[in-house]
């Protein structure tokens, strides 16, 4: 996942162009997309941060894609902000049934919905400065740099991403196709020990800072991240089972 990532999923270029203006100033990277079948592609690699969709779009419309994202597991914890010139309280209310975190109508402020869409993040976990912190353990999306206290932690970009992914939900158990498909990407072909294998290449760049165990096993089902289960230092970390 891309935390800073915003897809925009809008027909009208114009529109679509001052909403890419708007936030990249604003520090986020905009992922443009035209229509819904569009963005269900575009999702099929890492995820962003957020979605922001149109009602109105060509084929699917922005009701029937917020559904279909609720539905699938993959996407079913993703922010998403409806933007719309429909202002009706049943538009409303029909958008909030399909799914939808946030409403807003057309023509709008672009302060106005940048100052949203961070509440909408904040509200998912998201700090302003891109930092996530569990018992001294910190991993900042932004700088991508993880650390334990003061100390810098090395790991590889799979390793920060699995490792992101489980520290925004904390003590829920991913299985290893939750996994694969939410790091890697439904589009990228890889076994499920895979993830056997960079678990353990993440516990061990934990372990010496005693946060190795923080990564528990899950038997017959997978991996969680639990906070409050780091311990002393271990000698090399936890092999996966």
């Amino acid at each position: 996942m891309d935390s800073n990532a915003i897809l925009v999923v809008e027909d009208e270029n114009d529109i679509r162009e001052m909403l890419a203006f708007s936030l990249e100033r604003a520090g986020f990277t905009v992922i443009p997309s035209e229509t819904a079948e569009q963005a269900l592609a575009l999702l099929e690699g890492p995820l962003p941060g957020l979605v922001i969709i149109d009602w109105m779009l060509p084929g699917m419309s922005g009701v029937e894609l917020a559904r279909k994202l609720r539905r699938d597991p993959l996407t079913s914890d993703l922010p998403l902000l409806m933007l719309t010139a429909r202002g009706e309280e049943a538009d409303k209310l029909k958008s909030f049934d399909a799914g939808i975190d946030d409403y807003v109508t057309k023509p709008f402020s672009p302060r106005e919905l940048i100052a949203r869409i961070r509440a909408l993040r904040r509200r998912s976990g998201d700090s302003e400065d891109g930092t996530i912190t569990f018992m001294g353990l910190t991993l900042d999306t932004k700088g991508h740099r993880l650390s334990a206290g003061e100390e810098v932690i090395h790991v590889g970009p799979t390793e920060f991403r699995l490792l992101e992914l489980m520290m925004r939900n904390p003590s829920r158990a991913f299985n290893r196709t939750q996994l694969l498909d939410r790091v890697w990407g439904r589009n990228v072909y890889v076994e499920e020990r895979t993830v056997d294998v960079y678990v353990l290449r993440l516990r061990r760049a934990l372990a010496p800072f005693g946060m190795d165990r923080m990564v528990e096993t899950v038997r017959g089902v997978g991996y969680r991240f639990s906070p409050h289960a780091g311990g002393a230092p271990s000698s090399s970390g936890s092999e996966t089972r």
